[in-house]
């Protein structure tokens, strides 16, 4: 398996475990990482290379954000780069607070924000996906403060298995920190 980290964050794919496929032609990512693993799959395809499955952890679905907001998102970075990854760990734990990830956290640069924000996902990539045969697989916190779960849902249902996972957020865990097996499996 070839694993991307979300923005700020590093070594976290073991907090998703569960949902995690370690096989040999597996592309997954977290947030950020899931659209780096959207473009790394797509060039394993270009280069004919087998990829089975690629798994997209709470994927950074900001193609609903207008531009005001996200030039708003990278002037707060820019000004306070400290408290704007505090209050952004904050929102990427809710709603389990209590859970410790100071060992996965980094720096990240502005670049990384800039990217995050301007990414758009294009339905012609994941049909191109879907067309070679990559199982795709979506994994979706229904408590999620960073991304609109509802529409990302609506959107990428039509490319593979998306769960909305109910009780959990960006990192796919509950209230106790704990993994969540109650999915809405929806295609």
């Amino acid at each position: 398996m070839v694993y991307f980290s979300g923005l700020g964050f590093r070594y976290e794919q073991v907090l998703f475990r569960e949902y995690l496929d370690g096989g040999d032609f597996v592309v997954a990512g977290f947030s950020y990482g899931a659209q780096k693993a959207c473009v790394e799959a797509l060039k394993r395809i270009d280069r004919g290379e087998r990829i089975q499955k690629l798994q997209l952890l709470s994927p950074a679905y900001f193609d609903d954000m207008d531009e005001a907001l996200k030039k708003k998102e990278i002037a707060a970075f820019v000004k306070n780069k400290e408290a704007y990854m505090r209050f952004f760990y904050k929102k990427a734990l809710y709603p389990a607070l209590d859970l410790d990830i100071s060992r996965f956290q980094r720096e990240p640069a502005l670049h990384e924000l800039q990217e995050v924000l301007h990414f758009h996902w294009r339905r012609s990539d994941l049909k191109r996906l879907q067309e070679s045969g990559v199982d795709i697989e979506i994994y979706l916190g229904e408590l999620d403060k960073i991304v609109n779960t509802k529409l990302a849902h609506r959107f990428f249902k039509e490319f593979g298995t998306s769960y909305l996972i109910k009780g959990v957020g960006h990192l796919l865990k509950e209230a106790d920190g704990k993994d969540q097996n109650r999915r809405d499996d929806s295609q």
